[in-house]
């Protein structure tokens, strides 16, 4: 079971880094929500790198399977097609705070001992595989796309200007791209793309699992930045 939130990939219109339209020196897309909704699908698919950061508030989200884990925040870079090491921030049995390092190449994924910070290979009963957060072409595209009751809220300032968007998410799609972190639900997600490229710049939802909410804020930034993701096993 695949788990912890693969989330956000997103660049189709422009390959740069992430800034605001004034920065970019394009012209501003048209604010209707249907043609929104369909650019920023396009452009979730088509991500080439990204760094990204995640809160995780209220109710805790546990990471493995004996759920003595949960994730607190975590602080990462994305490299197409399948590379991605993050810094999470985890509470172990509700007391102890401490960080742990994974990282994810093709297949193998690796993570740091919370004892000794050691990368060993995956150990059976956790599945933080980093570079799940982004799937362009089964995740996030498919989930943009398929966004109902999608409607433009405003033009606000986060970061820069922003496009600020609402919409339903599907249960199945939320489930795919959180690899089983969220289940059962529709969700509704609050997003800011930005105004030329049609990026996804930030992303808030709550989730609800038996009676408890957690609330999610997902900041994306540096899209088309090189990252150079290595085997931590060769630092070694």
């Amino acid at each position: 079971m695949r788990r912890l939130l693969p989330f956000f990939l997103g660049l189709a219109l422009l390959a740069g880094a992430c800034g605001s339209s004034e920065d970019l020196g394009g012209e501003k897309l048209d604010t209707d929500p249907v043609a929104l909704q369909q650019l920023t699908s396009d452009a979730m698919g088509s991500v080439t790198s990204v760094r990204f950061t995640l809160a995780r508030t209220e109710a805790p989200v546990f990471i493995d399977a004996a759920e003595s884990m949960s994730l607190d925040a975590l602080d990462g870079r994305f490299s197409a097609p399948g590379s991605a090491d993050a810094i999470l921030e985890i509470t172990v049995n509700g007391s102890l705070g401490t960080k742990i390092g994974a990282v994810a190449i093709d297949d193998e994924v690796w993570m740091s001992n919370p004892v000794t910070g050691t990368f060993e290979t995956l150990p059976p009963g956790f599945d933080i595989d980093p570079s799940l957060f982004f799937d362009p072409k089964d995740g996030w595209q498919p989930l943009i796309e398929g966004l109902t009751d999608i409607a433009f809220v405003a033009e606000e300032q986060r970061d820069g200007t922003r496009y600020h968007l609402t919409g339903t998410a599907p249960a199945e799609a939320m489930q795919s791209i959180t690899a089983g972190l969220v289940r059962g639900q529709d969700v509704d997600l609050d997003l800011w793309i930005h105004p030329v490229t049609a990026q996804v710049t930030a992303i808030e939802f709550t989730t609800e699992w038996e009676g408890e909410s957690s609330d999610w804020v997902l900041e994306l930034r540096d899209y088309g930045e090189a990252f150079d993701i290595t085997d931590p096993t060769l630092d070694v």
